[in-house]
């Protein structure tokens, strides 16, 4: 999943700069939130009058040639994303990144780790009237299931999905299940008899597991049961062939 954080600038030095597949739509998207007021976009996001703000001056100056796009994968600070740890990638582990992990963006659509990409806050419940007031959920569905399906047949035809739930909703997602495998491994702590997803831990075990398959290569999915970090591992009793549970 993207983060809803993001970095002003990247000194991480990557092998070249992408253009996203649905740049033209992002530019869209960008300015028709650039129209909003920065006390419209705190109700719109969600968010305090500081980041409205911020938000704001990001879409007006979104279209700025001295705005310079940053690497997806490098661009977006969450928790995921700094257990990815991009910075100390090697030539071809970028490379490998940019042929296999696929980036989900409400404004972006999905994207390539080294697509350029500008900071921006968006959600994807967020109506727009130039779309005829649908979602961005609904407004990307149709867009990005046959592209997405297609990339994933291209690298073998299969998906670790590693997003949170709700990025199901940027495709048509009973589709994707139908015509890929599709694996999401689960991350949860014991609690008494029982297990509990705390969400920090979950976002840190998505960023280590991505980082574990760009580093070695796997290709195969019986090398994702070989996972583990601080004491995670794999509960077999409750893992199948297309969930697996890693328990703490």
């Amino acid at each position: 999943s993207c983060a809803k954080t993001m970095a002003a600038r990247c000194s991480v030095v990557v092998p070249e700069v992408t253009t996203p597949k649905f740049e033209a739509e992002a530019v869209r998207n960008a300015l028709e939130m650039s129209q909003y007021s920065a006390p419209e976009l705190e109700r719109l996001l969600r968010v305090n009058a500081k980041i409205a703000v911020e938000n704001r001056l990001r879409f007006h100056d979104f279209c700025s040639e001295e705005n310079r796009p940053m690497p997806a994968v490098c661009a977006y600070t969450g928790a995921v994303f700094k257990r990815i740890l991009p910075k100390d990638f090697s030539t071809e582990d970028f490379r490998y990144a940019q042929e296999h992990l696929r980036i989900t963006s409400f404004l972006y659509g999905l994207l390539r780790p080294l697509d350029g990409i500008k900071p921006y806050r968006l959600e994807g419940d967020v109506r727009l009237p130039e779309k005829g007031g649908v979602s961005m959920f609904d407004y990307w569905k149709p867009l990005l299931t046959d592209f997405f399906i297609e990339e994933i047949r291209k690298q073998g035809g299969i998906l670790v999905n590693l997003a949170s739930g709700e990025m199901k909703e940027l495709f048509d997602w009973k589709r994707v299940e139908r015509e890929v495998r599709v694996i999401t491994p689960d991350f949860q702590v014991r609690k008494g008899d029982g297990l509990k997803t705390i969400v920090v831990y979950a976002k840190m075990c998505r960023g280590e597991m991505v980082r574990f398959i760009i580093k070695n290569r796997i290709e195969c999915p019986e090398d994702l049961r070989t996972f583990a970090w601080e004491g995670f591992a794999l509960d077999e009793s409750r893992s199948t062939d297309c969930h697996l549970q890693f328990v703490l």
